[in-house]
């Protein structure tokens, strides 16, 4: 049976604006990011899109981002596997330290994680939560670093092709079915009213 996964960038952060490595740090939402996400539950409450379940990250950065798109007092999960990419030392420093993508194995040397590490740990808790017998449209907020590399993973089977670069709060609906996630839709909610 086919199900539906909605995952999510979080809204623009304070590390987003510094042009800051966030990882498995974190920094608040800006004023912004906040609109942002707001825009984006307008997107789901106009389209029609209700939520069996719903899952963050541990970042605040996203709790903060799921709350404010679906509203407060609704129960979600937060879950470890949904985190950024672990950048190691590399966390909290300036962008341009980055070495230019693909990143592979460069960031296990420094403590953090290889793409590898990443993809495994995405597609597992994704693979985990969407096999949930009442699970059918879930919503899943994650980071751009993970999500770019989970798409990715299954390039193969999506019907939309990924373009690198994910602005905050963009959605992807993908489609589940035994073990395997096919991208349908890049969602890019409308913040143009934001200036």
């Amino acid at each position: 049976m086919k199900k539906t996964l909605y995952l999510m960038r979080h809204g623009q952060t304070l590390f987003n604006v510094q042009n800051k490595i966030q990882g498995w740090c974190d920094s608040p939402l800006t004023e912004l990011g906040k609109a942002q996400c707001r825009i984006a539950g307008e997107y789901f409450t106009r389209s029609g899109i209700t939520f069996d379940h719903l899952y963050c990250s541990t970042s605040e950065r996203c709790s903060d981002t799921l709350e404010l798109c679906v509203g407060p007092g609704r129960l979600y999960t937060r879950l470890k596997g949904l985190k950024e990419w672990n950048f190691g030392v590399f966390e909290g420093k300036d962008q341009c330290l980055q070495p230019k993508p693909p990143y592979g194995d460069f960031y296990v040397p420094f403590g953090g994680e290889s793409e590898q590490q990443l993809v495994q740990r995405m597609v597992s808790t994704l693979q985990g939560v969407m096999d949930k017998a009442d699970h059918q449209v879930v919503l899943a907020v994650s980071h751009g670093g993970a999500c770019a590399n989970f798409i990715r993973h299954f390039a193969p089977y999506n019907e939309v092709q990924y373009q690198p670069g994910i602005p905050n709060c963009t959605i992807f609906r993908l489609e589940y079915e035994n073990g395997i996630f096919s991208l349908k839709e890049i969602i890019r909610p409308d913040f143009s009213a934001l200036g």
